[in-house]
């Protein structure tokens, strides 16, 4: 009987009609390499709050990925019947950053960077692909993962003109990533992050690090789902040596 990795990879091969092999890890970055998806919301929250729009911190976990003015956008139609311009759009966005800033350093995810440089040592391409444009996190990347990813394989809200869920943003981590859609795998936390991978025709693998149940990850279409970075590492081997 095949294990579930072995499994999940088979059923990918079949839908996709190809042949799997890890040559590259896309990865997301809130909620992946930092535990920083918990500020974000609730500086979300309290921003959206500030301009009169009810909401919680919990619902934007089903934001995230987006972009900020996709996100701002979602929230004035709902409640203003309009999209937000581009005064607004600004200072929303600078409002919530500068929230998020003062709520201090986000930690590493746990397990985060010894998953990362096992792939690395395995002569994986690395490619950071992350709906933020938030200059605090993107500037700790080298510091807290040297060696890992570089400004070359980094694909960022700046890059982008359509944000997760459109597969924009995975389609361009395999153009920097110099590989095909079959021989990547997609890492992600969010809902809108594993529909983007899978609409890239990536294999899309889930670490559910936030409070959203793993049937969000399930129906969105994730190939894997984890509950944390260390069961993840324990199965990585049977993704880098299959095929191979």
């Amino acid at each position: 009987m095949e294990d579930t990795v072995t499994a999940a990879i088979r059923r990918y091969e079949q839908r996709r009609n190809c042949r799997f092999r890890f040559d590259a890890l896309l990865s997301d970055m809130d909620g992946v390499l930092y535990d920083s998806m918990k500020y974000h919301a609730a500086a979300w929250a309290a921003t959206m709050q500030g301009e009169g729009i009810e909401c919680t911190s919990d619902e934007f976990y089903m934001h995230e990925g987006r972009t900020g003015k996709a996100t701002i956008n979602i929230y004035y139609r709902r409640d203003k019947g309009r999209d937000a311009d581009d005064e607004e759009t600004a200072r929303i966005y600078a409002e919530k950053a500068r929230r998020f800033v003062a709520f201090g350093k986000a930690d590493l995810m746990p397990g985060a960077q010894k998953l990362m440089l096992h792939i690395k040592e395995a002569g994986v391409k690395t490619v950071l692909v992350t709906g933020s444009g938030q200059r605090s996190l993107l500037d700790k990347i080298e510091a807290d993962y040297p060696g890992i990813f570089t400004p070359e394989t980094m694909v960022t809200a700046f890059d982008v003109k359509k944000g997760k869920p459109d597969a924009e943003p995975y389609l361009m981590g395999l153009k920097k990533g110099g590989v095909a859609s079959n021989n990547a795998a997609v890492l992600e936390n969010a809902p809108l992050g594993v529909e983007a991978g899978v609409a890239a025709g990536i294999f899309t693998i889930a670490v559910n690090t936030g409070p959203l149940p793993d049937a969000a990850l399930v129906e969105a279409g994730a190939d894997l789902v984890f509950p944390d970075m260390a069961s993840l590492y324990r199965q990585i081997d049977k993704i880098i040596t299959y095929n191979r």
